[in-house]
């Protein structure tokens, strides 16, 4: 397969898995903005704060027992805002869910905001990460996370465009309001459906 196939040129039942106005590619292209950071496992840490009953923070160490006792494998479909298209892409790692479960947002949570390197965020509306294919991933493809990837810990929000999944998490808030990140104050769209083609302001 060519690095970019067009969706008029796939066989009919994987053009169906491909949006509109998106290329298919076997690999997996490397974006981010500003540099890649660097991680300590004796300094890393990741926190879970905001609108919840128990504010929470774990050391590297914490969540790779979080890991071990209740581990997700997702097989979704990644989908750039820049137009490539990643079919079955393979996730590992902590069930959105167990998070959940252990912070316990408060009934009127609307947001999660993901907290990453750097500062950058990046807000979901809560519906999206209480789906069964939220998790937060230590491994993709049967790898530990590649620090372009997001090692040592990323985001995955599969139905929404891979800018959602945020990559070198460090945070994750729960929010009664909306608070746009990074990219929705720079020109993309504040929810980020592909199959709705919410790419950037005014989609």
């Amino acid at each position: 397969m060519k690095f970019f196939t067009k969706k008029a040129d796939l066989p009919p039942e994987t053009a169906a898995r491909v949006p509109k106005g998106q290329y298919l590619t076997e690999k997996w292209p490397v974006l981010h903005y500003g540099p890649v950071p660097t991680f300590d496992p004796r300094k890393w840490n990741l926190r879970v704060f905001g609108a919840v009953t128990n504010e929470l923070q774990w050391s590297w160490d914490e969540v790779l027992q979080l890991d071990a006792e209740a581990k997700a494998l997702v097989t979704a479909d990644m989908h750039c805002v820049t137009t490539w298209s990643r079919l079955d892409q393979k996730w590992e790692g902590i069930p959105f869910s167990v998070i959940v479960e252990k912070a316990k947002p408060v009934h009127d949570a609307r947001f999660v905001i993901a907290h990453s390197e750097h500062g950058f965020t990046a807000n979901i509306p809560i519906e999206y990460c209480l789906r069964d294919d939220c998790l937060i991933a230590l491994r993709a493809n049967g790898e530990p996370l590649s620090a372009e990837h997001g090692r040592p810990a990323r985001l995955v929000v599969p139905r929404l465009y891979a800018w959602k999944s945020a990559k070198w998490l460090r945070g994750i808030e729960f929010s009664k309001v909306d608070k746009p990140g990074f990219w929705e104050k720079n020109g993309y769209h504040n929810e980020g459906d592909p199959w709705k083609e919410q790419r950037y302001w005014g989609d």
